[in-house]
């Protein structure tokens, strides 16, 4: 009985807002002195026109039919639908970065970098041939991939000159590498720290907690001095 008036409640109050955006202007029901007018009281509402339900609504989903401001059960069926299929599209959308992230991280296990030691390096600039999520043909990449669930705590040592960001399992920022980050493009030792990891830490690290154990990290390597030398760094 509850989700049936909920449902009629949810449905009337679509309908009251498709019909105020119809008619943004209400007015005062005209009042005649036939003998079929309706006879007004003292404790009488005059109901402006904006707020009642119309028994057929024309929507994007379809036709909407009411009797006396109340979904039909068709009615009700299609809003909850339509309702389902929102909130599928929506979850598609927010897990898109996930399942990227995943594929970004399993790819280069399927390598051979499959370890927290194995981490996938392009020794040569990329073409038009590898599919990989908006790689360009003009940086030198290395993408290691971290477990911190398997490992715990884990230092990860960047060279001068790099550019990039640690990602968490879901493909949210957690941290900047290089310029923009903590090590100015100095290079340094970045700690990566398990989610709801409490003990004490060590001094002299750049700290990074994300909110999940799978970590991928990407940067670029400048190749103003040549590849060979970008790969060597």
């Amino acid at each position: 009985m509850r989700q049936k008036i909920n449902s009629i409640l949810f449905v009337s109050l679509i309908t009251i807002f498709a019909a105020c955006q119809e008619n943004p202007q209400t007015s005062k029901p005209e009042i005649t002195n036939s003998e079929n007018a309706v006879k007004a009281f003292k404790q009488t509402t005059e109901i402006p026109s904006g707020l009642t339900t119309p028994n057929n609504v024309t929507t994007s989903i379809g036709e909407l039919k009411f009797t006396d401001g109340a979904p039909l059960p068709e009615t009700a069926e299609l809003v909850y639908e339509n309702l389902d299929r929102m909130r599928g599209v929506d979850i598609f959308l927010k897990c898109m970065p996930a399942a990227s992230v995943r594929q970004l991280m399993l790819g280069p296990e399927e390598l051979g970098a499959n370890a927290f030691n194995k981490v996938m390096i392009t020794e040569d600039l990329m073409d038009s041939k590898p599919l990989f999520l908006t790689a360009n043909t003009s940086t030198l990449y290395v993408a290691p991939s971290l477990n911190l669930k398997e490992t715990g705590p884990i230092v990860m040592e960047v060279p001068p000159g790099m550019l990039g960001a640690f990602n968490d399992a879901w493909f949210r920022y957690v941290g900047d590498i290089g310029p923009f980050g903590p090590d100015k493009g100095n290079g340094g030792k970045y700690l990566v720290i398990p989610p709801g990891y409490e003990s004490e830490l060590p001094s002299g690290y750049f700290n990074v907690q994300p909110k999940t154990y799978r970590v991928w990290v990407f940067m670029g390597g400048s190749i103003a001095n040549g590849l060979e030398v970008a790969v060597k760094n």
